[in-house]
């Protein structure tokens, strides 16, 4: 079983970025940490890397819930959502299920917040496109 929730797209790669921002927003995430790997490995390393962003994802009243069910769930948080350049020049955008990710924790009392961060990840995922089609006939 995989642990990720993706979605292929064809745009812009910033643009893709900002509307999964915005997205998750919407769903009452907030981004916490947007860390740019193509950046960081050209800047530690001296190595060409894809453009890949990781989103640390992060819904505040579902994340206290989780900790208040289970204090060492922080090792697990935020929830980071992928967006990276394929070698195709496809945009992904893939977020980590959580479902799979609180399985770690084998806390039945995680389960309903695995489930609600689940959907509102599929319901992101699945708008992107449309916002991304809606932005370019504009």
């Amino acid at each position: 079983m995989g642990y990720t929730i993706q979605l292929s797209v064809t745009g812009e790669f910033d643009e893709v970025v900002d509307v999964t921002i915005t997205l998750l927003q919407d769903e009452g995430f907030g981004v916490l940490c947007d860390i740019d790997v193509q950046e960081t490995l050209k800047e530690k390393l001296g190595e060409e890397f894809q453009q890949y962003r990781i989103l640390g994802a992060c819904n505040p009243a579902l994340a206290h819930e989780g900790l208040n069910e289970e204090i060492e769930l922080g090792a697990l948080l935020p929830c980071n959502v992928l967006v990276y350049e394929t070698v195709d020049g496809d945009v992904v955008v893939s977020a980590v299920d959580p479902q799979q990710l609180v399985g770690i924790a084998d806390n039945e009392a995680l389960d309903s917040i695995a489930t609600e961060v689940h959907d509102r990840f599929e319901r992101t995922l699945s708008t992107v496109n449309d916002e991304l089609q809606s932005s370019s006939e504009a």
